[in-house]
C-alpha cells in the first residue's frame, strides 16, 4: 500500500514530535498555520506558539531575537512570502549575525498551483542559496522531510527548509536518516548521472525506468542539501558518465542547476543538460498540468537525457 501524505502535514507532525526533545523549541506563523500545518504544534503547545498575523518581516525579527535569547524558533509561512518580504531581516539579523533560526518555506515551487504567479515560489533556493551563512535543505518525500526536520532542529545556524503543498510519498524504503550536506545515491549507472533535488525524485525515478528499458544505464543522485553542495559525489558520477542531468522544481538559474554548473566548471568540465523552469513566473492550473508545460515531467527527463547522449 502507497502511502501519501501533504508535506506540510509531514512537516507539522514532526514539529509536534519534537517538541519535547527540544525543549527550546518554539513555533512562528504569518496567519497560515493553517495551510502551513503549524497549527499542529500550537494546539500541543499553545504557549510555544506565536502568531504573528500578515506580518512576516515583523515574524522574522521576533524569531531573531528569540534565537538571541537561546530558544529554537522556527518561522513559517508561504516560501515567497518568507524570502522576498522577509528577506531584510533574514539577511540582516539572522544570517549576518549567524543566528540559531529555521525558515520554513511553504507551498514553494508551482505546488501553490491555484493562485498562480503572485504566490508561486520558483526562485527562492536562488535568494537563500546566495545568501551567506545560510544552509538550504529541499526534502523530496516523507522520509525526507521528517529527516529535514530533525537535522535542522539539531544544528546549530540559520537553515531554510524548502517545502512543497503536494502530495508526497515514501522512496527511500522508510530509511529517515538526513546528513546536512551530503546526497544520496539511489541508482548507479554508466551512461548518464540525473541529479535532483526535491520533489521532482518521483519523476526522476520514473525517467530512470524508462531509460534503463531502452538500454540507457542512468544514476540517481538526490541532493536534498543545496547548500552546503556535495561536490565529491557530484563530481565522481560527472566523472564516471561524461553526462549530468539537472532536475529541480525551480528556475534553473541559480539552484541546483547552477550549483551544479558551478561545480563541474571547476572540478570537472562534462556535459550538463538542465531541466527547470526557463527564467519565467509560473501561472493557474492543474499541478501535473503545469509541471508538464514548464518541462518538469518524466517525459522531458528522458528526452533531456537523450538529448545530452546524442551531444
Amino acid at each position: 500500500m502507497i502511502t501519501q501524505k501533504p508535506m506540510r502535514l509531514v512537516f507539522g507532525e514532526m514539529l509536534c514530535e519534537s517538541g519535547n526533545e527540544f525543549p527550546g523549541l518554539v513555533v512562528l506563523d504569518a496567519d497560515v498555520s493553517s495551510s502551513t500545518q503549524t497549527k499542529l504544534f500550537g494546539q500541543k503547545y499553545p504557549d510555544r506558539f506565536f502568531n504573528f498575523g500578515i506580518a512576516e518581516a515583523n515574524m522574522v525579527s521576533a524569531a531573531a531575537g528569540m534565537a538571541a535569547c537561546g530558544l529554537i524558533p522556527v518561522a513559517s509561512t508561504f516560501s515567497f512570502l518568507l524570502t522576498l518580504r522577509a528577506g531584510d531581516p533574514i539577511r540582516s539579523l539572522i544570517a549576518y549575525n549567524k543566528l540559531n533560526v529555521k525558515l520554513a518555506g511553504g507551498y514553494a515551487g508551482l505546488s501553490d498551483f491555484a493562485d498562480g504567479a503572485s504566490h508561486q515560489s520558483v526562485f527562492d533556493i536562488s535568494i537563500m542559496r546566495a545568501m551567506p551563512n545560510m544552509t538550504v535543505l529541499v526534502p523530496s518525500d516523507i522520509e525526507t522531510t521528517r529527516g529535514a526536520v530533525r537535522a535542522m532542529l539539531k544544528y546549530n545556524g540559520p537553515v531554510y527548509l524548502r517545502l512543497s503543498r503536494d502530495l508526497v510519498e515514501t522512496y527511500h524504503n522508510g530509511d529517515e536518516s538526513f546528513e546536512i550536506g551530503k546526497a544520496k545515491v539511489i541508482a548507479e549507472g554508466g551512461d548518464i548521472a540525473l541529479a535532483v533535488s526535491g520533489t521532482l525524485l518521483p519523476h526522476t525515478l520514473k525517467a530512470a525506468e524508462e531509460l534503463r528499458k531502452e538500454g540507457i544505464a542512468a544514476s540517481v543522485i538526490e541532493f536534498p542539501t543545496i547548500k552546503p553542495f556535495d561536490k565529491e559525489v557530484l563530481l565522481k558520477f560527472a566523472k564516471k558518465t561524461g553526462a549530468v542531468v539537472s532536475i529541480e522544481e525551480h528556475t534553473i538559474n541559480g539552484g541546483l542547476g547552477g550549483a551544479i554548473a558551478e561545480c563541474l566548471s571547476e572540478g570537472s568540465p562534462v556535459k550538463l543538460q538542465r531541466v527547470g523552469i526557463k527564467d519565467t513566473f509560473g501561472e493557474s492550473g492543474a499541478y501535473k498540468d503545469l509541471l508538464h508545460k514548464y518541462g518538469l515531467s518524466t517525459p522531458h527527463i528522458v528526452e533531456a537525457a537523450k538529448k545530452m547522449l546524442k551531444r
